[in-house]
């Protein structure tokens, strides 16, 4: 299993798979194509139904047209067999003559494959890649699965949990400042800020329950207008796992040292369903997003309130248990409607199945492994309609 560097990506919005992996692939074709007099890129399946609504075509066009004018095409109709989110790069010379072309997925988390390598395949550190696993081991030696992390990665991972802690941060403070209308033409307005003043007015459970909401909805809302922010495991629900460290910083004062120890075990359980399954919403559907969010952000609660072992699994089981099945079906492409909302209450759900685990012993039937395999099948058998191509579910619905 390779580092939980590969779930905390650091980039722009509005998507991982469509925005930040196509923007890398760019990059790394033109490195080897510097001199090209023109480019043209093909969009398939996935990657193309909902290109415009995430930015691909702005991402690809940003990297290729100073360098060449860039044309770039769509196919939704064709899905290419490795992955539904395929491109195809073709560098041309000043006759016109074909340099190079070049086919490769953006699998998710910005992560890039194709037949010939596999980012996901670069360099594993881990010598075990299923919770059972890890929890059997961290209970034999005494280890807490951020002591795991540490005994993979070397100290320095803390150094880049602080970045990711960092701008995870600066992305609720700049949600929280932030007005106006949100890009893409469904006249969407930004709803943190209110959610934030309104909380202030209420008692303290609903309080606490508002403040969720209005930092969930501030890193989305950030990640919808192409700000920065920490892929967690993914742009369209990097607000989960923020929202859900911020509030328990502010309200239960823990420090920042106990955070990055909370987001390397987070780390840890998207690691395992990447690795295992898949957090692509093209491949498995919001599950693998939003479903896996909500399983990292709970096993960091239950582990800032001294869950076991036992009981953080639990936490995380049910956080992802209770996403099984979960479309993505975004309404004209746009990274907004459900994709915000769906953050919010998630970020709600992480608490709550940190609470419910923590009453427990840690005990239950179903493992976090077991729902992770029934994801990844329960992802093979959504029809391709649910799965970020826009042609079914809410993103058929017409706006009023």
């Amino acid at each position: 299993m390779e580092s939980i560097k590969q779930i905390y990506r650091i980039g722009y919005g509005p998507s991982s798979s469509h925005t930040m992996g196509p923007m890398r692939a760019a990059k790394i074709f033109l490195e080897r194509n510097s001199r090209a007099t023109r480019f043209q890129v093909t969009l398939y399946g996935s990657l193309a139904a909902t290109s415009k609504g995430h930015m691909t075509d702005s991402a690809i066009l940003e990297i290729l047209t100073p360098v060449a004018p860039t044309r770039i095409i769509w196919e939704p109709k064709i899905v290419l067999p490795f992955h539904p989110n395929g491109m195809l790069f073709e560098s041309f010379d000043a006759q016109d003559l074909l340099l190079e072309a070049w086919t490769v997925y953006s699998i998710g988390g910005g992560t890039l494959a194709n037949e010939d390598f596999n980012e996901l395949k670069t360099s594993e550190i881990y010598g075990m890649s299923t919770i059972r696993e890890i929890q059997e081991h961290c209970e034999k030696t005494g280890l807490s699965y951020w002591e795991y992390v540490e005994q993979c990665e070397g100290p320095e991972i803390w150094d880049f949990l602080q970045e990711v802690w960092n701008i995870m941060q600066q992305a609720i403070h700049n949600g929280l400042e932030a007005e106006g209308i949100i890009p893409g033409g469904l006249g969407l307005r930004r709803k943190a800020a209110d959610y934030f003043i309104r909380a202030k007015g209420y008692g303290n459970n609903i309080r606490s329950r508002g403040m969720v909401y209005a930092f969930a909805l501030a890193v989305s809302e950030e990640n919808a207008c192409g700000g920065q922010i920490v892929t967690a495991p993914t742009c369209g629900s990097c607000g989960v796992l923020p929202a859900v460290l911020y509030h328990l910083k502010d309200t239960r004062d823990f420090t920042d040292l106990r955070i990055l120890r909370a987001l390397a075990t987070a780390g840890l359980f998207g690691n395992v369903v990447r690795t295992n399954a898949s957090v692509s919403g093209a491949e498995v559907g919001c599950q693998g997003e939003v479903g896996v969010a909500c399983a990292m952000a709970a096993a960091a609660a239950s582990q800032l309130f001294g869950g076991t072992a036992a009981q953080i699994e639990y936490a995380a089981e049910m956080g992802l248990e209770h996403h099984l099945g979960l479309t993505c079906d975004p309404v004209c492409g746009l990274i907004q409607i459900p994709c915000i909302e769906r953050n919010a209450f998630a970020a709600a759900r992480a608490l709550d199945a940190n609470t419910f685990s923590n009453f427990s012993d840690g005990k239950h039937r179903v493992s976090f492994d077991q729902v992770v395999e029934v994801m990844r099948q329960t992802g093979n058998d959504l029809p391709s309609l649910y799965k970020e191509t826009s042609e079914g579910g809410l993103a058929k619905t017409k706006m009023n």
